[in-house]
């Protein structure tokens, strides 16, 4: 991208590279949240620095390099260059906006699912050509085959999911979860996928929708499935520790016990996770059936479930000697001492932990 003097003074601040300071063509984003023209920014860690040049904090080993898809494509919607590459609405006759018929604009979601499913580099032309941004109007409107499409982009590494992130994906999708329907479970699987990257979770955590829509579709979902892919995205999150607090803030412990009571693993897994935190583990105190619930779950449920179960009981139970009067009443302490030669070593030993809180009333 060529920028004279003259038009070049006319650039935002973002639109530069901190170190060139020149309008990037090749941003990328840094593990600190910064972004730069990559070739500035490969000879800076190629020079031994071991620290963000903006913040001057350190980054990790080797820190990748994530193409910052949004701002490239700004970038090039804004400069002359690409103005001058792109057919006017006039073209077609008429000012303003120009807008496909409802026919063409399904037509293209469908044709863009078809390009994402076909493979890494149908995924890469999808990301490339703008055509993002369809995806992401349709998939707010509820349309599951636009979800779908994201899903499968989302599956192409690191890159492509800190990229749809950037682009706009988690007020779409999180649109798509509040509205229901066929695209609320595959919306929220999407979800799930862009938060396996750490700098998502924060990103997802923080959105104003994103976790009140999980929640709400874990209470209301109109199926088993809705449910456990909300609990699926909300154990991916939880993972950070911020967003157990804004989970919990939501209401979603009474929904996951309900769930866990009905047999989801991963229902108890995400209840593990509220448990490490002392407000979720207030929270969990406070629903009327918890204790019942999670004795029954390490009773009978499969192997990941009685583990959590057992790490609940034991952190609530600590903290509560009504709880753990009533975990006892309920078979408790017997169930320890039938698990704790348990095959699986974790069981064993949340066995052993609980039974020894118990002992202490």
């Amino acid at each position: 991208m060529e920028v004279s003097p003259e038009q070049g003074s006319t650039w935002p601040d973002d639109f530069r590279c901190p170190i060139s300071l020149e309008v990037m063509t090749d941003p990328v984003i840094l593990p600190s949240g910064h972004t730069f023209e990559r070739r500035s920014i490969q000879r800076w860690l190629d020079g031994g620095h071991l620290t963000c040049p903006v913040t001057n904090l350190p980054l990790p080993p080797s820190p990748p390099l994530i193409p910052n898809h949004a701002l490239r494509r700004l970038i090039a919607a804004v400069s002359p260059v690409a103005a001058a590459a792109v057919p006017t609405a006039a073209a077609g006759g008429g000012g303003g906006e120009r807008r496909e018929p409802a026919a063409a604009a399904i037509s293209s979601v469908y044709g863009l699912l078809r390009l994402a499913r076909s493979g890494p580099e149908g995924r890469r032309q999808v990301m490339e050509s703008g055509d993002v941004g369809v995806l992401l109007r349709h998939a707010a409107g509820g349309d599951e085959v636009a979800a779908r499409a994201l899903l499968h982009l989302s599956l192409d590494g690191d890159d492509a999911r800190v990229g749809l992130v950037a682009d706009g994906a988690v007020d779409a999708l999180s649109a798509a979860v509040s509205s229901g329907g066929a695209a609320a479970a595959v919306a929220a699987t999407a979800l799930t996928s862009l938060a396996t990257v750490d700098v998502n979770k924060c990103t997802i955590g923080a959105h104003p929708s994103a976790v009140p829509a999980l929640v709400g579709l874990l209470r209301r979902g109109g199926g088993a499935r809705e449910r456990r892919e909300a609990a699926t995205a909300l154990y991916e999150l939880c993972k950070l520790p911020e967003n157990r607090r804004r989970a919990v803030r939501a209401g979603a412990a009474p929904a996951l016990v309900d769930l866990a009571a009905a047999g989801s693993a991963r229902a108890a897994e995400v209840l593990g996770l509220f448990a490490k935190s002392r407000e979720g583990r207030h929270e969990l105190s406070r629903i009327p059936r918890v204790v019942a619930v999670l004795v029954g779950v390490a009773g009978s449920g499969n192997a990941r479930a009685i583990e959590q179960a057992l790490v609940v009981l034991n952190l609530i139970c600590g903290e509560s000697n009504q709880l753990a009067r009533e975990a006892i009443k309920l078979g408790a302490f017997h169930l320890c001492e039938a698990l704790v030669n348990d095959d699986n070593c974790k069981i064993a030993k949340n066995a052993v932990e609980l039974a020894r809180t118990l002992e202490k009333l």
